[in-house]
């Protein structure tokens, strides 16, 4: 990132932005990371409930996840999307986790500006959550888009560990099979959120996995939507470097306590 931009937290390969990702990622340095993951917010704060631990709870995440209505909403990803094109490695790739409220925008824009879909990924939860409308059925996965710049060049997919490394939590991957669209990992374990929790916090196995399959030691991974870190969590744990970005302190702050215990584990 240009030196012009103020940071929230750095330490080692580890650098956190407060702000907009729009606006902190066009004034960046162009063509500089090498893999992205994204997971813009699905605009479903709109007075609904689920059921959590047992539990009816509101849906309402807080304003950043709220509709502005199709043609704002649908901009918005439009804007971010570019934005993270432009500090795209021309071998790089994007990762854009979603529900079914937002990743048919976000595939859509995603070709309008120039980026070829590799694989469209179905993350089943085991665990998911019930449906307590009872009106249609449970939603029990997210879908995963996997995209590189239509351009020629060869991207990174690591063929081989996904075939054969340690994926024992999945029981859809049998072992020396090649690796399926299909992925059953669950939600995120207690201690994941043991100084606090984001909504939509993913669990660390599944960024496990989306990072050794599509970089390699010492790479730049960019998350536009950090919310707790966990993409950085695991890229520390990995090799890689990481910069986060997030338009909420809360988070941030949930983010640095994460990582100061990474590096304090690290010492030991």
């Amino acid at each position: 990132m240009k030196k012009m931009l103020n940071e929230y937290f750095e330490k080692d390969n580890v650098t956190l932005y407060l702000g907009n990702c729009i606006d902190i990622l066009n004034c960046a340095n162009t063509e500089t990371v090498d893999m992205i993951f994204a997971d813009p917010p699905y605009m479903l704060s709109n007075g609904g409930i689920s059921c959590h631990a047992g539990k009816v709870v509101s849906v309402n995440k807080g304003d950043w996840d709220k509709s502005k209505g199709f043609d704002e909403d649908f901009e918005f990803h439009q804007n971010w999307i570019n934005a993270c094109k432009r500090v795209l490695k021309p071998n790089g790739t994007i990762w854009i986790s979603g529900t079914y409220h937002s990743v048919y925008t976000c595939g859509f824009t995603l070709q309008k500006a120039g980026f070829k879909i590799l694989n469209d990924i179905c993350w089943f939860k085991p665990n998911a959550s019930p449906n307590m409308s009872c009106r249609y059925f449970t939603a029990s996965h997210e879908t995963l888009l996997w995209a590189k710049l239509d351009n020629g060049t060869k991207h990174t997919f690591n063929y081989e560990l996904m075939k054969n490394g340690d994926w024992s939590e999945d029981f859809i991957k049998k072992p020396e099979k090649q690796m399926r669209s299909v992925w059953a990992i669950g939600t995120p374990k207690p201690y994941e959120k043991e100084f606090g929790k984001h909504p939509t916090q993913k669990p660390l196995e599944l960024l496990r996995r989306i990072i050794l399959a599509s970089t390699n030691q010492n790479d730049l991974i960019l998350d536009p939507f950090t919310g707790s870190s966990t993409t950085g969590i695991m890229a520390l744990r990995l090799g890689r470097k990481f910069i986060g970005i997030d338009l909420e302190k809360e988070y941030l702050n949930l983010s640095i306590k994460r990582f100061e215990k990474e590096f304090i584990n690290k010492e030991l």
